[in-house]
């Protein structure tokens, strides 16, 4: 193409533009009178002469008083300004929100009290209903819809299947049989213990032989064989967490074994643990294992070491060092001013003193007492004639040793403790003093 011809496109392209141009132009009819800007539609002319013109900033940002002409320039105000903060503030609680909407629904569950997400065997609450329902499916509803093919064992949701298939059947048949045949081909060589993973059995070699306890609690200094046991620790204790409601009592438990045998226990009424050595039998198996040890085998094994008396159980010790050596007594009871260092000692005072129950008779004279203790003891200085205790000093016996403290504190170091509050006379024995204020001053109290 020679330069000619290219010249004369050019003039033909640029005549073209020009007459699109024109026609454009003719459109536009629409003009602002005062930067003369063309526009086709009217609605638009009117738009651009109020808002440029007559300042009206119709995009206001309701968190602050800025107004602005543009939708797009709200929102890059929005994004500098605003991102991230947090201007939604709940009035109950010191909690905020970036969003409205987040703060209507913290405060529609947790300060409405509204039981529209309420689970009504735990009391959990939950943010939407799907997972209330699948709440209610795993915990306190029997049906567990994913069934594992190869040992017909079933779970309440698809996660746990997966794990179960991914640890047992994932390519291991001899596992699958080992757990489903019973096979134990792991044994302790310090017991007589087997297992049937390898892995369980070295923690139990680490955590009961090696006494080891590898995760502490920080926030007290309990130490834990295992993780599980260290977060259930924390949860329960620290957090003070029961998310397991009974619902036939209002008893609540952090556990959901615990909420299981409690309901098995005292409302179904088993006692499955039955003890081989005598009659006796259990809702625990761990009850039945410390009574075992206690009674049977006779093992004391905590030692006070301000006294050297010795206990079976633990919590039997430190409620002993509580009571007698700090001398604290933290159960009081609520009809009287008397105050018991243990429970047991508190609820028997009621039930003797206040509700006045004598529930153990003797068969020889009818003689009825509070406790079994004062009973046998009854029978044996009243009706056998036993008289254990012997006193060191002189050749008198008694049939019980405080009997016999008396004896030495009155007679041989002539102790007088017991004084009347209306003349100046003292006794050694309480019981004298009672007769004294009932014959000589009349009280009959």
């Amino acid at each position: 193409m020679d330069k000619s011809e290219r010249k004369s496109e050019e003039v033909v392209s640029r005549d073209i533009f020009n007459e699109q141009d024109i026609v454009v132009s003719d459109d536009k009819k629409n003009v602002c009178d005062i930067y003369q800007n063309a526009f086709m539609l009217e609605s638009n002319m009117i738009s651009h002469r109020n808002t440029i013109h007559s300042e009206l900033k119709d995009f206001a940002y309701h968190k602050c008083e800025q107004k602005f002409e543009f939708r797009s320039h709200l929102s890059r105000h929005q994004i500098s300004m605003h991102k991230g903060r947090k201007d939604f503030a709940c009035d109950q609680c010191e909690k905020k929100f970036e969003k409205k909407s987040s703060l209507l629904m913290h405060q529609k569950l947790l300060h409405k009290n509204q039981k529209d997400f309420t689970c009504k065997k735990c009391e959990r609450k939950f943010e939407n209903k799907s997972t209330l329902l699948k709440h209610k499916k795993i915990f306190h509803e029997v049906f567990k819809d994913y069934l594992c093919e190869k040992c017909a064992k079933r779970f309440g949701n698809k996660k746990s299947l997966l794990m179960h298939i991914k640890t047992i059947h994932d390519g291991q048949e001899d596992c699958f049989f080992k757990v489903h045949e019973g096979r134990k081909d792991y044994a302790c060589d310090k017991c007589e213990k087997k297992f049937g993973h390898k892995k369980t059995l070295l923690l139990h070699q680490k955590t009961i032989h090696d006494g080891r306890k590898d995760y502490a609690c920080d926030r007290c200094e309990k130490e834990f064989r295992q993780k599980s046991k260290l977060n259930d620790h924390q949860k329960i204790v620290h957090e003070g967490r029961k998310d397991f409601a009974c619902h036939k009592c209002d008893k609540k438990f952090g556990r959901k074994s615990d909420l299981l045998t409690h309901q098995s226990t005292v409302h179904e009424g088993r006692k499955d643990y039955a003890c081989g050595k005598c009659e006796k039998k259990f809702g625990h198996k761990k009850t039945l294992l410390l009574h075992q040890k206690t009674v049977h085998d006779g093992r004391k094994d905590y030692v006070c070491d301000r006294c050297e008396k010795k206990f079976g159980q633990k919590s039997k010790l430190f409620t002993h060092q509580r009571a007698v050596h700090e001398g604290r007594k933290d159960y009081a009871c609520g009809k009287c001013e008397k105050k018991f260092g243990h429970k047991k000692t508190l609820l028997l005072h009621q039930k003797t003193v206040h509700d006045g129950r004598k529930d153990y008779v003797c068969d020889r004279c009818e003689k009825k007492f509070g406790q079994k203790m004062h009973l046998l003891r009854h029978q044996m200085t009243v009706h056998y004639g036993c008289k254990d205790f012997a006193c060191d000093r002189c050749e008198k016996k008694f049939g019980q040793k405080s009997s016999l403290f008396s004896h030495h504190k009155t007679v041989h170091e002539g102790r007088k403790d017991d004084a009347c509050d209306k003349c100046e006379e003292k006794f050694g024995r309480k019981s004298d003093l009672l007769q004294h204020q009932r014959t000589v001053h009349g009280d009959d109290s």
